[in-house]
C-alpha cells in the first residue's frame, strides 16, 4: 500500500446485487483497475466464497494464505490478508470456499454483523500509524442477501448496484432496496446508494435502451451516466486473470470502466454523493 498520503480514511463501497449474472464482481474488479489508473489507492475485498474477484485479479488458490474468512471468522487484521495485484496501487482480499461457512460458524458470535466493520475501523487506525493511505474499499458481495452481504452494508458508506440492461433487470430489486433500508434502520444509519450501473448494454437492442429508460426513471440522478456495454473483451478477460484494462485497454469496455471511475471520483470531490437516505 503507497504511503505519504494525508488521508487514511478509505471510502468503503459495498458491490451488491442478489441476482447473479448482473456484472457485480465484473464491476467490482474492472472499477477497481480503472480507479487504480487515475491514481487513487484501491482495496478490493471479496466477500464471495466462489471467489472469482481473486481469479479475476489473478490470484490463485495457492496464494490465498488468509483471506476474507480468516478476517471474518478468526478475527485477523486485514493487513495479513492483503495481497498486491499486478495494477499498481490496486490491493486485494482473497475469498475461498471457506467463507461459505461463515454463516454458519458466526451464527452465535455477538454483534455478528458488525464482524467486518470492527476489521476495516482497524484497518483505518493502522493505516494512521503506518502513515499509509487507502482511497477505497470495494467489497464484492456475494449473489444473495445473506449474513456476509449484511455484513458489507454494515461495513460500508455506500451501496454500488450493478444492474443489467435485460428484460428481468428490476426483479429482486426491490428486495435489495428493502434489505438496504433495514440495514440502515438497525445497522448503519449513514448507509446511502452510491449508485446504480448499468450493465450489459447492447445498443443494437431496443430492450437495452427501453431498460435503461426505465431504470433511470426510477432512480433519476442516482444512476450513473456510464453506461457499462456488452462487450467479448470484458468477457474474455477473467479467464486470462486480469481486469479487461490490462487485457484490452482499448476496447469499449475499458474505456466505459474509466469512464464510470471518473464520475465516481467527480461524484466524492464534488460533494455530489446521494446523501439522502435510501
Amino acid at each position: 500500500m503507497p504511503d505519504s498520503a494525508s488521508d487514511s480514511s478509505p471510502k468503503v463501497i459495498a458491490v451488491a446485487n442478489q441476482k447473479g449474472g448482473v456484472g457485480k464482481t465484473t464491476t467490482a474488479i474492472n472499477l477497481a483497475t480503472a480507479l487504480a489508473a487515475i491514481g487513487q489507492n484501491v482495496v478490493v475485498l471479496d466477500l464471495d466464497p466462489q471467489g472469482n474477484a481473486s481469479t479475476g485479479l489473478g490470484v490463485g488458490r495457492a496464494e490465498r494464505t488468509a483471506t476474507s474468512y480468516d478476517i471474518l471468522v478468526a478475527d485477523k487484521p486485514i493487513e495479513s490478508a492483503l495481497i498486491d495485484t499486478s495494477v499498481p496501487g490496486l490491493s486485494i482480499i482473497p475469498s475461498d470456499v471457506d467463507l461459505s461457512g461463515a454463516e454458519l460458524e458466526l451464527s452465535n458470535a455477538p454483534r455478528r454483523s458488525y464482524r467486518l466493520r470492527h476489521a476495516i475501523e482497524r484497518f483505518r487506525k493502522a493505516l494512521r500509524a503506518q502513515g499509509e493511505t487507502c482511497d477505497y474499499i470495494l467489497i464484492d458481495c456475494p449473489p444473495s442477501l445473506n449474513l456476509l452481504t449484511v455484513n458489507a452494508m454494515t461495513a460500508a458508506d455506500s451501496v454500488m448496484v450493478p444492474l443489467q440492461c435485460e428484460f428481468f433487470a428490476l426483479e429482486g430489486l426491490s428486495q435489495l432496496m428493502r434489505t438496504i433500508e433495514l440495514v440502515r434502520s438497525n445497522l448503519n444509519k449513514s448507509l446511502v446508494i452510491q449508485g446504480v450501473v448499468l450493465t450489459m448494454y447492447d445498443k443494437r437492442n431496443n430492450l437495452s435502451g427501453q431498460v435503461a429508460a426505465d431504470v433511470r426513471e426510477h432512480f433519476g440522478d442516482k444512476v450513473y451516466d456510464t453506461v457499462i456495454p456488452r462487450n467479448v473483451r470484458v468477457s474474455e478477460a477473467p479467464s486470462f486473470g486480469k481486469p479487461v484494462l490490462l487485457y484490452d485497454l482499448e476496447c469499449a469496455g475499458s474505456q466505459a470502466y474509466l469512464g464510470l471511475a471518473r464520475e465516481v471520483v467527480h461524484q466524492e470531490r464534488s460533494g455530489a454523493e446521494a446523501l439522502a437516505p435510501v
